[in-house]
This record gives C-alpha cells, sequence and structure tokens, in this order.
C-alpha cells in the first residue's frame, strides 16, 4: 500500500505540472479558448487523450504491482517491468502522456500544444537515453539486455501476447 502511495504522490505531481500545468500556460499564451461546438476534431482528441492517460495510468499501477517501485527516477521498481504494455514498447508511460498531450492539441486546435508534445517527447527520449537506460543496464545486467534484443524502445517489434520469458 505504501509504494501505491508513493507512486500516486509522484506520479500526480509529475502529471499534474508537465501534463496539466504546463499545457495549459502554452493554451492560455496562445489565446486559444474551449472550442464553442464540440465536432469531430474535439471527439478525436479526447478519445486520444484518454487513451494516452489510461495507458498511462496502468503503466504507473504496473511499476507499482510487478515492479515493486514507482516512476519516479528516485524510487524506481525493484523488479524488472516487462509485462503489461511493456510487453510491447520499453517505454509505453511516455507515450501515453506524448498521446494525451497530442489529444489535447487536437481538442484545442492548438499548434502550439502539439509542439510542446512533440518537445516532450525529444526530453523524454534523452532522458532514456542518458539516464534511464543505462541506469537499467547497471542494475538488470542480462535481464535488460535480454529485453531491449524483444522489445522495441518506441515501436512494437513484434506484437505477441504470449508471457515473457
Amino acid at each position: 500500500m505504501f509504494i501505491l502511495t508513493r507512486a500516486l504522490v509522484y506520479s500526480a505531481l509529475f502529471i499534474g505540472f508537465l501534463l496539466v500545468f504546463l499545457p495549459a500556460r502554452v493554451i492560455a499564451r496562445s489565446g486559444i479558448a474551449v472550442p464553442e461546438r464540440v465536432g469531430a476534431l474535439q471527439i478525436a482528441g479526447g478519445v486520444l487523450t484518454a487513451a494516452g492517460a489510461v495507458l498511462a495510468v496502468s503503466c504507473i499501477l504496473t511499476f507499482v504491482l510487478i515492479g515493486r517501485g514507482t516512476p519516479a527516477p528516485f524510487d524506481p521498481p525493484r523488479r524488472l517491468v516487462v509485462r503489461g504494455p511493456y510487453r510491447l514498447v520499453r517505454n509505453p508511460m511516455y507515450l501515453g502522456a506524448t498521446a494525451a498531450l497530442l489529444g489535447a492539441a487536437l481538442f484545442y486546435q492548438s499548434p502550439a500544444l502539439a509542439v510542446y508534445a512533440v518537445g516532450f517527447l525529444l526530453a523524454m527520449h534523452a532522458f532514456v537515453l542518458i539516464y534511464e537506460e543505462p541506469r537499467l543496464r547497471r542494475t538488470f545486467a542480462a535481464e535488460y539486455e535480454a529485453y531491449c534484443r524483444r522489445v522495441g524502445r518506441w515501436w512494437p517489434r513484434r506484437l505477441s501476447f504470449a508471457r515473457p520469458e
């Protein structure tokens, strides 16, 4: 239960700042208001945002339940997480967050928010390359190397719903 509490606190801070507060500032500064009518773009944006949010939350829960840790770099999972969304790609949480941001950009028809979403993904890519992957290699060694050979960083290598080795 304590792990879940830690994960919720970290996630609320991360999501609250990077995925709610800053995007709201981007929208406000660009002068975009809530659309007066809900059309196809708003529905598509809402669906993409919801799907991205569900993916990100499922990743957080997978970290807690399987990895016995949180998404926070200072409180990482104790076990290598290769199940759930992590069977398909190594960084589904960042992809879910980016999808949620792109969905919001579509909803508001905001090019500035789309640029923010791309910037977010590029920053996460740099974080993965510079910090996350080297740390996982040091912590989980051969187990992580085998996982990297099976699962792509950002794109599935093959769709398999078989249990991990």
